[in-house]
């Protein structure tokens, strides 16, 4: 139930909605009273046939130019297209009398253009498409610029990863996605258009268009002669407004959306890759200065599961585009395999980039999505579709679809043109988390299937272990440890990795004697590193496992019970013991915040390694 608006806001458009509809009104009964009788009927029907092919010819030299013109403007942030972009807006703050003068000064029959032309361009029909041309072309411009400024530019990159060329991305997703709203502008163009009186009259007056003639037959006949001359013009005024309601309410009609299940089908098992592939090994040294940030990361993993984590603005989605070739830069490098990737457009890169919403394309139902890509593989694309339960979908729209129909839709889409490389960045990240839980592990599933290899850029650690096999972590444009996932969360190479990586009972400190490590001042505890090359005194990091901290009536260590919290379900005591915190798994409910312990550390527990680690990872 909608809540009342606030009643001065009542009143107000109140107001306003009646004084726009009392002309409507008011003039109803001068049907009545109109001359009907002396109408010249031939000369009116020709007036209104010279406004409708010259606002209609107008109109579309307004299109074939205003299109591109508007694209221009959305597209270059150039002082000198802002300076274009103001210029052809002025028409909309003249006067049209004063555009009508401006329009003599160049196509006037004493201008060049007129000595040139002879004269033809005044006084013509010529003349009348010209003079709307000027007025009226402001309005397609503006909402062609908001148009295209309004697209994600994530599918303009997306159909770029699928092999489409400039052009191509022009006529299929660009325009297409943004013809609804220049449709309207082009509406509002031809009314202005057909409604041109102050320029036409100055540069055109012969032949008669209809304002102009309404006109001279109001100077002639007076009021009563008006109603049948601008009956045509109301006519074409509802019938635009009717159409224009049609088509909102038929759009609000087609965006009801459905749910469906967000999780693969039990089909799909943990089978061979489909048309399995050799092996294929991904490598990169990627650098990009944008403003104050520098990226500079290099990496050469030795498995095809790949995940890069970073906090944002790290660099980590910055790293993606340029793999992908959708940020250009003639320093980075990445090859897969035998092929060297960076000197190719990303249209020729055969690979497959999935951002945040997936980028489907919105006009596009699921069958479109999947023979959109250049190379599309129909036969795989048959596969896809039943393999994934996406077959009963496939005349659908994006917005149709639920979350977890959407990326098996991406995911099918770019598997249809058999990618060797995947990426995805952060596809979960706006999902609650019971679905992007579901979808984790679908996503998981699927990587079992496929040859290609896959990079899942993500904020959330939990993510990169699911999903990958080596993990790069990255901060500030630089790689602070990178390999595989058991040995960089095990051992992080520094407190900064630790605190991305969300590890707990993690510190720096220093080995005291064989076995020992102080971890803070007058804290000793004991490692199960006794065997390892460690100098007394040398700087070490160490971790403590949760399950390695037993609290006991007779423990070794005096703590404090900080705080007791709950992780997906499970009952952890953050225990202060000195100056360090742990974090203990521990299901005794009679531990309570504020309690004193005491608390015993099993040596099998702790870790110890050198601080200059070697899974600590350095730019080559």
């Amino acid at each position: 139930m909608q809540r009342p608006a606030a009643r001065a806001l009542v009143w107000l458009a109140a107001l306003l909605a009646v004084y726009l509809c009392a002309p409507f009104v008011a003039s109803v009964p001068q049907l009545g009273h109109a001359d009907w009788a002396n109408v010249d009927w031939h000369a009116t029907w020709s007036a209104v046939g010279v406004s409708v092919a010259s606002a209609s010819v107008a109109s579309l030299v307004i299109l074939l130019g205003g299109v591109p013109l508007g694209y221009l403007l959305a597209r270059s942030n150039s002082r000198k297209t802002a300076l274009l972009g103001f210029v052809v807006q002025l028409p909309l703050a003249l006067p049209p009398l004063t555009s009508g003068v401006l329009l003599l000064f160049l196509l006037g029959p004493y201008s060049w253009v007129g000595q040139l032309t002879g004269g033809v361009l005044t006084d013509s029909f010529a003349g009348i498409v010209l003079a709307e041309v000027f007025v009226a072309a402001p309005f397609l411009i503006i909402a062609a610029k908001s148009a295209f400024g309004a697209v994600d530019p994530v599918l303009d990159d997306v159909a770029a990863t699928l092999g489409h060329h400039a052009g191509s991305r022009f006529f299929r997703i660009m325009l297409p996605v943004a013809w609804p709203a220049i449709r309207a502008g082009l509406a509002l163009a031809w009314l202005r258009a057909f409604g041109e009186f102050g320029a036409t009259v100055m540069v055109a007056y012969h032949p008669y268009s209809l304002p102009v003639y309404t006109y001279v037959v109001f100077g002639g006949q007076g009021l009563p002669a008006m109603m049948p001359l601008l009956l045509p013009t109301l006519a074409i005024a509802i019938l635009c407004a009717a159409l224009s309601i049609y088509s909102l309410r038929q759009k609000n009609a087609a965006e009801q959306t459905e749910n469906g299940d967000d999780a693969l089908e039990s089909s799909i098992g943990l089978t061979a890759s489909r048309g399995e592939s050799a092996h294929l090994r991904l490598e990169f040294h990627l650098q990009r200065r944008l403003g104050a940030f520098d990226l500079d990361i290099a990496w050469t993993p030795t498995t095809r599961r790949l995940a890069i984590i970073g906090p944002s603005g790290s660099g980590k989605s910055l790293a993606l585009r340029l793999i992908a070739g959708l940020e250009s830069n003639a320093s980075s490098r990445v090859r897969l395999g035998a092929t060297q990737l960076d000197t190719l457009p990303p249209e020729q890169r055969q690979i497959g980039y999935m951002p945040q919403d997936y980028g489907l394309f919105p006009h596009m139902s699921v069958a479109r999505q999947l023979a959109f890509p250049v190379d599309a593989d129909l036969a795989s694309a048959r596969y896809w579709l039943d393999h994934l339960g996406l077959a009963q979908l496939v005349d659908r729209l994006p917005h149709q679809l639920s979350f977890g129909q959407r990326q098996r839709v991406a995911l099918a889409r770019a598997l249809t043109r058999h990618s060797e490389l995947l990426l995805f960045d952060e596809p979960f990240a706006a999902l609650d988390t019971p679905r992007r839980r579901r979808l984790q592990q679908s996503l998981r599933a699927l990587q079992r299937e496929i040859a290609a290899v896959t990079i899942i850029v993500t904020h959330d650690p939990d993510e990169a272990a699911l999903l990958a096999d080596e993990v790069m972590v990255v901060e500030q444009g630089r790689v602070l440890q990178a390999g595989f996932i058991d040995a960089v969360f095990e051992q992080p190479a520094s407190m900064r990795v630790a605190s991305l990586l969300g590890l707990h009972n993690v510190g720096e400190g220093a080995m005291s004697a064989p076995g020992q490590v102080a971890i803070a001042a007058g804290l000793v505890i004991g490692t199960n590193a006794s065997g390892q090359d460690f100098a007394a005194g040398e700087r070490v990091m160490w971790r403590v496992s949760a399950h390695a901290i037993a609290i006991s009536a007779d423990g070794a260590l005096a703590g404090l019970i900080d705080s007791v919290e709950l992780r997906r379900g499970e009952r952890y005591i953050r225990v202060s013991i000195g100056a360090v915190c742990f974090d203990i798994a521990s299901e005794d409910a009679s531990l309570h915040e504020g309690m004193t312990c005491r608390v015993d550390v099993h040596a099998s527990g702790v870790c110890v390694w050198r601080v200059n680690s070697s899974t600590q990872a350095s730019p080559s």
